[in-house]
């Protein structure tokens, strides 16, 4: 398997992988590197996604097997917040919002020195979304 990503890659579950797929590409201007169906032809079994210069997998949710949803509306949300560096904060949450994500802290100057803010997904997933403030 050559070429693999390196670094700890985000292994997410979703209900209805090919919408999130979608969502992420309009969302996060991601970019689709493989998909592997279910034999079902329902569900994604395995999914690859760029982001910002980063590797996500993702696949539908299979309570069959694990026993139980795993999807975070299942647990009532994640723990988990995946960070992303951009270009302009702002834009990035308006782009997030506009493709269906829910804002939940607005874009603001931190302490830091950066601009931040924080998106939920329609899938349940946080992200934050982050550009450094000049000086």
């Amino acid at each position: 398997m050559p070429d693999q990503p390196k670094g700890v890659i985000p292994h997410i579950i979703v209900e209805n992988c090919a919408a999130a797929i979608d969502f992420y590409i309009k969302a996060l201007g991601a970019k689709e590197l493989m998909r592997a169906p279910d034999r079902d032809g329902k569900r994604i079994m395995h999914a690859e996604l760029e982001i910002n210069g980063g590797v996500i997998y993702l696949n539908d949710d299979y309570p069959e097997y694990w026993g139980e949803s795993r999807t975070p509306k299942a647990f009532g949300g994640s723990p988990v917040i995946m960070h992303l560096n951009v270009a302009n904060c702002d834009e990035s949450v308006k782009r997030a919002v506009d493709a269906g994500a829910k804002c939940i802290m607005g874009p603001s100057d931190m302490f830091w020195g950066a601009r931040y803010a924080q998106v939920v997904d329609p899938f349940g997933h946080t992200w934050a979304l982050m550009h450094p403030l000049p000086g």
